[in-house]
């Protein structure tokens, strides 16, 4: 499919941009899930999915011009109408085929993290378009055994999809949150490791697991090393068995960036022992911290351009977030931001009858409103030129692929724009 990000304007109408763009008005609210097809927010972005279409050529015109017109490359043009001899001499009146896509820029593999209580309808809709999905999480104890999580549907869904499962383990605290401690009590113990990791392979066999994803945070900088052998421990009983090990690792910039976060995350082991490492590229705007944009493109630069060197380029999964935020102005040290979805973003600044702008240096929308206390609201989250954006550094850096998180909301426009620009990897 060709694509097109129309950005809506003042007086645009989905009549009027399906009319400028030839196709019909029902292919537009169709793919793009409009809830409101006949309200629309300035600055809105609309995807329009231009099928296989038929040019008439004008006098004056040249395969050249045309190629330019549609964007599209002469030599994807003329593989679609092998009845033209001679590029150079085609005359007014004749019919050509415009393809229906330009070349992807290659095929890539996909990962999505997912919580046991997804809507089923949303992980359906959603599983074509991934090679992996991480169900997010098995939470380790202390002694090395793992609370137990209702994750066969979703196991069930995937595989039946040709989508490969993944155990993911977590040193999250029981009913609390990533624990330095509760790893150090792991990674310093050899028969806490032992026994985690046999109860590891046990899930994985009983529950028809793929493979493993790790995503260990806020280790205690002393504990770096640790991490690495306990990797290699888990890679060397696991690999044998035919399990793949993917790791998610802190967004660095640098391979002695400070801070509990990062340090001890080593980008090279990881690179080099496991199957994928999943950056998390996102949180910059988070709950606790001020407005802006939740995975800034000059940020996520920084941290691929850093990754290159560390990791094997097709090993690596670059996160992207599907969700954005509300915060509240002006934003005081220990406020809350509210998480909404990308879609429910575009309905917010819809009934609060806010233009969605876009800043040019992070490269994603945000939008200002006023509640009904007169309270200044500040909205960053994703749309279709973010996400290309995104995308396009796949290809861009020539890395392996991209990991959602979460992919608890459907997001229609981002996997349109996935589907223009890449051919999907599946392992099953």
């Amino acid at each position: 499919m060709y694509l097109i990000i129309h950005v809506v304007k003042p007086g645009d109408s989905i009549y009027k941009i399906a009319r400028r763009y030839g196709v019909s008005p029902s292919k537009i609210i169709s793919d793009n899930e409009l809830s409101n097809p006949d309200r629309l927010v300035v600055g809105q972005t609309i995807v329009v999915m231009e099928g296989e279409r038929v040019h008439i050529v004008a006098p004056g015109e040249s395969l050249y011009s045309i190629s330019r017109n549609y964007n599209i490359p002469i030599e994807d043009i003329l593989e679609a109408n092998p009845q033209i001899i001679n590029p150079a001499a085609i005359s007014a009146g004749q019919v050509i085929t415009i393809p229906a896509r330009t070349r992807a820029l290659g095929t890539i593999e996909v990962n999505g993290y997912a919580f046991p209580d997804i809507n089923m309808e949303v992980l359906r809709k959603t599983l074509p378009y991934l090679t992996y999905l991480s169900i997010f999480s098995h939470e380790v104890n202390p002694d090395g055994t793992l609370r137990d999580i209702n994750d066969e549907p979703l196991i069930r869904a995937a595989r039946a999809a040709g989508v490969a499962p993944l155990l993911v383990i977590t040193n999250i605290e029981a009913g609390a949150s990533f624990s330095s401690d509760l790893a150090r009590a792991i990674l310093s113990n050899e028969q806490v490791q032992d026994r985690l990791i046999d109860n590891v392979l046990r899930t994985l066999r009983v529950k028809n697991y793929y493979g493993l994803d790790i995503d260990f945070e806020y280790i205690y900088p002393a504990d770096r090393e640790r991490y690495n052998a306990f990797l290699r421990k888990v890679v060397e009983r696991l690999r044998p068995q035919g399990y793949t090990v993917t790791t998610a690792l802190a967004p660095k910039n640098s391979a002695d960036q400070p801070g509990l976060l990062y340090e001890a995350h080593d980008y090279p082991v990881h690179g080099q022992l496991a199957n994928h490492v999943i950056l998390m590229t996102y949180e910059w705007g988070y709950t606790y911290g001020p407005p802006m944009a939740v995975s800034p493109i000059n940020e996520v630069r920084k941290v691929l351009n850093y990754a290159v060197t560390a990791i094997p380029r097709q090993k690596i999964l670059m996160g992207i977030p599907n969700y954005g935020y509300d915060w509240t102005l002006p934003y005081r040290r220990g406020s809350v931001a509210r998480t909404l979805s990308n879609t429910g973003a575009v309905e917010l600044a819809l009934r609060e009858n806010a233009a969605i702008q876009y800043d040019v240096e992070s490269q994603a929308p945000f939008f200002r409103y006023y509640d009904d206390n007169r309270r200044l609201h500040e909205v960053w989250f994703e749309d279709a030129r973010s996400i290309n954006t995104k995308l396009r550094l796949v290809d861009q850096y020539n890395i392996g692929g991209v990991s959602y998180w979460t992919i608890g909301s459907f997001f229609p426009q981002n996997w349109l724009v996935l589907r223009s620009l890449y051919d999907v990897r599946k392992v099953l």
